[in-house]
């Protein structure tokens, strides 16, 4: 069945087997913080606030960042690449540290993820990576030396839009790459697309029109000087023949098997020489090349449109057509607003998205997915890597602690941080208005605990992060309920943070959630939450709140 996954396409390709899908089509953010400002917008109304800007920069040169790119050649090598490749690439990463390390992050970033890649493409399978010339250059060395130079088959530009005023020095960027690799060139599916001619154009080329039936032609010759051996040799039309001094395209038998299914195939030119009829409505239009100026980029009230940054149907069409078969499986590990999704499912390939937000994939399943294509989950497609009860969630913090994290914080309508303060540490943020009409942003800190051991050292450490931010509340989500000695002390030392109070209603500025709490439906207790579908404040319920009136 069709799935979607909720995750890290690392963690989740690895559990895949070996030449498993198809072909792989991948939008993979250098500037991060644009496809998660959109997607914030779109669920919020609102721009993404200054305080996730740490989530939206996700190539940071972190302890575990640098670990990995130590560890790249072993990587490289233990997938097949060659020694003299693995060296190229230590040599490259320690010369990119110190002049780009942003780009190096991201570089080793998608170095590991696209090594899983190769290994779960079919023999017969290509993968589009889709990208702007700021790191393009970049990545065409970074998949040279993964899928092999001789696999390479094309660098698309794909012209987006006309021009635009940009505030810089220099020439509009109006265009978009995509390198093309094959697994295997000498097995690789590819399907000739061709490009569409309209009424006009038609016309021009196809500018007879025959007498006995009314189809437009024209005329292409059938005597061929490349084939040299026929030279001299006779023709029969029916009654008429005629002998070529150059050679001919077709054999005799080839022509009497074409003129048997149409008798009116040939034309006579005014000196007597025979030539074939090419009909306007059996032409599939010019074969495409690696420069597509004819798909135009989606404008801001395009009916199609979720994202800002969403590529058009129709480009992922033309892929898809070109390098698959009906039934196949075609891959998104990052499928964002899931165009792809839509895309394979119209032409009758089998799909899998991948997405690491919550919020892109929530809006996908109901909005692209059962609103607009009309399909069921269940029925037509699965959602999997969602934890459903404890169990799961307990499942998800062994595998991939830092996505239980982020999942948690979702879960609560939170949007994730990735960058530690110097005060400890905030793993998201829940955003509020203190009025429904207030254009103005506050915000609730959140940590997560999943381990099985939370102390009132947590609680305090929270609370000095409270203080030092410019936060209104705080939220500590934990795995497991405390005991109820612990929930007496929690309560207590929470309740000297005091209350925020809204309109007449006082909030606790500080709370706890338990995991099990969250999958019951209760969430923390603020004004006005942004990113939430009701946007309204809620009722005091639950151990997890403060009881902040009996102060």
């Amino acid at each position: 069945m069709n799935r979607l996954f909720y995750g890290d396409c690392f963690t989740i390709m690895h559990e895949w087997p070996l030449e498993y899908v198809d072909l792989i089509y991948l939008d993979p953010p250098f500037k991060s913080d644009r496809n998660y400002n959109a997607i914030y917008k779109d669920e919020t109304g609102m721009p993404l606030p200054d305080q996730v800007e740490a989530f939206c920069d996700m190539w940071e040169l972190d302890a575990a960042r640098i670990k990995a790119i130590h560890q790249m050649p072993i990587l490289l090598r233990e997938n097949g690449i060659d020694d003299k490749t693995a060296e190229f690439w230590r040599l490259w990463m320690n010369a990119l540290r110190d002049t780009q390390p942003h780009l190096l992050a991201y570089l080793s970033y998608m170095v590991e993820r696209l090594l899983v890649m190769k290994n779960i493409l079919k023999p017969t399978g290509s993968i589009y990576l889709h990208c702007d010339p700021t790191a393009g250059h970049y990545i065409k060395v970074m998949m040279d030396g993964i899928f092999g130079h001789d696999n390479f088959m094309n660098e698309i530009v794909w012209k987006r839009y006309a021009v635009h005023s940009l505030a810089r020095k220099g020439f509009d960027t109006v265009s978009d790459l995509l390198f093309v690799y094959a697994k295997d060139i000498n097995q690789v599916v590819f399907n000739n697309v061709y490009g569409d001619f309209d009424e006009a154009e038609l016309e021009k080329k196809f500018k007879h029109i025959e007498k006995e039936t009314g189809r437009r032609f024209q005329h292409i010759a059938l005597e061929q000087s490349s084939n040299n051996s026929s030279a001299g040799e006779e023709r029969i039309f029916g009654d008429k023949r005629f002998v070529s001094d150059i050679g001919w395209r077709w054999s005799q038998k080839y022509l009497d098997e074409k003129l048997e299914n149409n008798p009116h195939l040939i034309y006579w030119t005014k000196n007597g020489k025979p030539r074939y009829k090419d009909y306007a409505d059996e032409y599939k239009g010019v074969p495409l090349g690696n420069i597509w100026t004819d798909i135009k980029y989606l404008s801001s009230n395009d009916s199609e449109r979720l994202y800002i940054t969403q590529k058009p149907v129709a480009l992922l069409k033309r892929i898809i057509q070109a390098s698959s078969q009906p039934g196949d499986l075609v891959l998104d590990p990052f499928c964002g607003c899931a165009t792809t999704i839509e895309a394979a499912h119209k032409l009758g390939r089998k799909w899998i998205g991948i997405d690491i937000a919550i919020h892109a994939i929530k809006r996908v399943a109901s909005v692209r997915l059962e609103n607009r294509m009309g399909l069921k989950q269940g029925d037509d497609f699965i959602i999997e890597g969602v934890p459903r009860n404890l169990e799961g969630a307990r499942d998800l913090w062994e595998r991939d602690k830092y996505h239980f994290q982020k999942w948690a914080v979702e879960q609560v309508n939170g949007f994730v941080t990735s960058k530690k303060t110097s005060d400890g540490g905030i793993d998201g943020r829940l955003y509020f208005r203190q009025d429904w009409n207030s254009k103005e942003l506050d915000s609730m800190i959140l940590e997560v605990k999943g381990g099985m051991h939370v102390s009132i050292g947590d609680v305090r450490a929270l609370k000095g992060v409270l203080d030092n931010d410019n936060a209104l509340m705080a939220g500590l989500i934990v795995m497991n309920k405390p005991s109820n000695r612990q929930l007496v002390n929690f309560r207590n030392f929470m309740a000297r943070a005091g209350v925020l109070t809204v309109n007449g209603h006082d909030y606790p500025k500080m709370q706890l959630l338990s995991v099990e709490e969250i999958f019951e439906g209760k969430r923390f207790i603020t004004p006005f939450v942004v990113g939430k579908s009701d946007n309204q404040p809620r009722t005091i319920t639950g151990w997890e709140t403060v009881q902040a009136h009996n102060l």
